[in-house]
């Protein structure tokens, strides 16, 4: 498809349709020859509109590739811009896979805290070396952007949680996570995995 030219470029070309032929400037010349060895008269008239034809012509063009050049530079720019964004993008979630991996020790870990718990006379000293684990766990996370979510009591979202069961609750609005099966995690502004959950139905 050809492109369609634009003003500038119409403009120029009119200008140099306008210029004087190299014949005729040829011809100019040997006139210029002939009064510096005759003193025959040049028509200064002639010369002039011939100057100032080309300088106009040099201008617009001037003009023109000087837009061009700005262009290129704004578009240069607007792709430096989108391949910083890419890289910080990649540097957040390149983890991602990793991470996801690495829940169900977490969700390990937080089982033994929970079964510990109901012995703590013979498990102690288990319980709390756990404890420990799972929290240096969770600095781990956090530094790289990982977090639980926080949804006990919310209305449940589509979006992050994945319904398992609901229970007849009419004291709780409908749609109200009520218990928590597998915790669910988001990694800076993304989800790394989806809460599974039980709500109430029957309320208003």
């Amino acid at each position: 498809m050809n492109k369609k030219p634009d003003k500038q470029t119409d403009e120029i070309l009119e200008h140099e349709e306008a210029m004087i032929p190299e014949e005729e400037i040829e011809a100019v010349d040997e006139k210029v020859e002939d009064y510096e060895e005759t003193g025959d008269i040049v028509d200064e008239g002639y010369l002039d509109k011939a100057a100032k034809d080309n300088m106009e012509a040099l201008r617009i063009e001037n003009q023109h590739l000087k837009d061009e050049y700005l262009r290129a530079l704004a578009d240069a720019e607007n792709t430096k811009k989108r391949c910083a964004q890419e890289i910080e993008k990649n540097t957040k979630y390149a983890i991602s896979s990793f991470a996801k991996s690495l829940l169900n020790v977490a969700d390990n870990l937080h089982r033994a805290i929970e079964a510990a718990a109901d012995n703590t006379e013979n498990c102690k000293d288990l319980l709390k070396g756990v404890e420990l684990t799972e929290a240096e766990l969770m600095k781990v996370f956090s530094k790289h952007g990982i977090s639980k979510m926080e949804i006990m009591g919310t209305v449940f979202d589509p979006n992050f949680h994945q319904v398992v069961q609901e229970v007849e609750d009419k004291t709780k609005p409908n749609g109200t996570i009520i218990a928590e099966l597998q915790t669910g995690y988001m990694i800076n502004d993304r989800i790394l995995r989806e809460a599974m959950v039980v709500v109430s139905k029957g309320g208003k």
